[in-house]
């Protein structure tokens, strides 16, 4: 009798079709009384990748021009937000890595702006695992990356707030950025209002639980989330990160 349990048993678990791995999915959080929207995606089962130039060697600029280019695929966009900041032509003024190709090198030093406001980071997307990493600690022990952007300010540095961030700070804009949980997801968030990077730390460190989390940037703030009805529109941007999945039929 047991026998023929366990055969049995055996049999379902092979017959039976394994649960589909969740797609990358966003929602609305509330935090403080404040909105964020996030976006959250497994790099083991999710497909993420940056955009930046087209095949002709323009720039993207916008979420629409990525998916176009998908659509020749067979693909779209499950959600996607700007990547880090740009020069007025749009070229990244970080580290860019797109599926393996350096066409930015990583900047070290201080300097003006959030952008120079060390410690600053890198996103590492490699098959299967992603990292946010301080810049000094990525270029003393360079890792693979399929992917990569440099931005910055850090906004949680092993568990902690960056130390210029002020408690009392008045300035606010609309903010997005990216952390990694301790099990390896990624969490990209933008905020619905504008915030201190004091409040936006503190939802990446108090909620979304990232040991380490990078700002993309403020004023240009975009997500596309199509599930919630969103295609921020505006100034075109420069690098763009996506979780691609195919397009419906």
């Amino acid at each position: 009798m047991a026998m023929r349990i366990r055969a049995a048993l055996f049999l379902l678990t092979v017959l039976l079709p394994l649960p589909a791995a969740a797609e990358p999915a966003c929602h609305p959080l509330t935090h403080e009384d404040r909105g964020y929207v996030v976006c959250s995606a497994d790099p083991a089962t999710d497909d993420l990748r940056l955009f930046l130039k087209t095949d002709q060697g323009g720039i993207f600029g916008s979420f629409g021009r990525v998916n176009q280019a998908l659509a020749a695929r067979g693909e779209t966009l499950a959600f996607a937000m700007n990547a880090g900041m740009y020069h007025p032509d749009r070229r990244p003024v970080g580290l860019y890595v797109e599926d393996r190709r350096q066409q930015m090198h990583a900047v070290a030093a201080a300097g003006p702006g959030n952008f120079g406001m060390l410690p600053n980071g890198v996103l590492c997307l490699e098959d299967g695992r992603a990292e946010v990493i301080e810049t000094r600690a990525y270029l003393a022990d360079p890792p693979e990356c399929r992917y990569a952007t440099q931005s910055g300010p850090m906004l949680v540095i092993d568990g902690a707030l960056h130390p210029r961030f002020l408690s009392d700070s008045d300035s606010r804009y609309v903010r997005n950025g990216v952390g990694v949980d301790a099990e390896g997801r990624l969490h990209f968030a933008i905020s619905d209002a504008p915030v201190t990077f004091h409040e936006f730390g503190r939802l990446f460190r108090d909620v979304l639980k990232t040991p380490n989390a990078l700002y993309f940037d403020g004023k240009v703030s975009k997500l596309y989330a199509p599930d919630l009805g969103r295609n921020d529109a505006g100034l075109p941007m420069g690098p763009i990160i996506g979780a691609v999945v195919p397009a419906a039929e």
